[in-house]
């Protein structure tokens, strides 16, 4: 593929991605792409670079080089710098983050209204109403008015899941969403994500739930040491994956 061009049919895609910390390559010439409506999830052993690509992905981490499309535009060059605006390009890619990252002296109402009305400009009416239709959707409108510190882990994370969803996002990014949660409460998350899954959301998810992933994913991505190992369909990643290391990444994700 010749620079400047994207994949027909992608929603979001990075080409040719590298990350650097000083001296210390993160990611190196990772090829990563999303079509709308598509489920991807991003697999592999701890420090492989996953949540990195993540905040590549919706611009929190700057890239060291490569080309970012989304909608088929490209809409940054590394080295260079993005060509849109962050706010209103990361207002369209949603993030939930491992440990929630909820305002602790806002209400769960006021979290999910606070990007749509300083970043979309809604009104406070608008706002609030859709709020609290998100907060039925993932079981918590009798707690509105709750704040963070009163609610469990996985309430947490349906609060935060909702907050996303509030921006109307073209997609969700997921960076291990139940590993800050204790084993009952992972449930709870999983089965909100599968329903948002089968509601044809597009969603990117780095996680170690390898059951989940083999149940939701489209397609599997299997990273290790910055780089992809492996990529395809989900039934065939688990079934019949090309390279040893794949398998191994898998089998040992099954068994656990």
């Amino acid at each position: 593929m010749r620079e400047g061009s994207a994949t027909a049919g992608s929603l979001l895609e990075f080409r040719d991605l590298h990350k650097s910390f000083g001296r210390s390559e993160v990611l190196h010439g990772v090829d990563f792409r999303v079509a709308r409506g598509e489920k991807v999830c991003i697999v592999g052993p701890s420090g492989s670079g996953k949540t990195t690509l993540l905040r590549c992905l919706n611009l929190l981490v700057e890239p060291t080089r490569g080309q970012l499309y989304y909608k088929g535009e490209q809409i940054g060059s590394w080295p260079g710098g993005a060509r849109v605006g962050l706010s209103g390009y990361r207002s369209r890619i949603g993030m939930v983050f491992q440990h929630f990252e909820l305002f602790p002296h806002l209400t769960a109402l006021q979290n999910l209204t606070l990007g749509p009305r300083h970043v979309r400009h809604e009104g406070r009416s608008a706002a609030e109403a859709r709020a609290l239709q998100l907060l039925r959707h993932v079981g918590l409108e009798a707690f509105a008015n709750a704040h963070p510190r009163t609610l469990s882990g996985g309430q947490k994370q349906r609060v935060a899941i909702a907050r996303a969803l509030a921006m109307q996002p073209d997609l969700i990014l997921f960076d291990e969403p139940t590993s800050a949660l204790d084993s009952e409460m992972v449930d709870e998350v999983l089965e909100l994500m599968r329903r948002l899954a089968n509601e044809g959301m597009t969603m990117v998810i780095v996680t170690h739930e390898l059951g989940f992933a083999r149940d939701v994913a489209d397609r599997i991505v299997v990273m290790e040491r910055g780089a992809v190992v492996e990529e395809g369909p989900a039934e065939t990643m688990f079934s019949a994956a090309r390279s040893q290391r794949t398998r191994d990444i898998l089998r040992v994700g099954v068994k656990r």
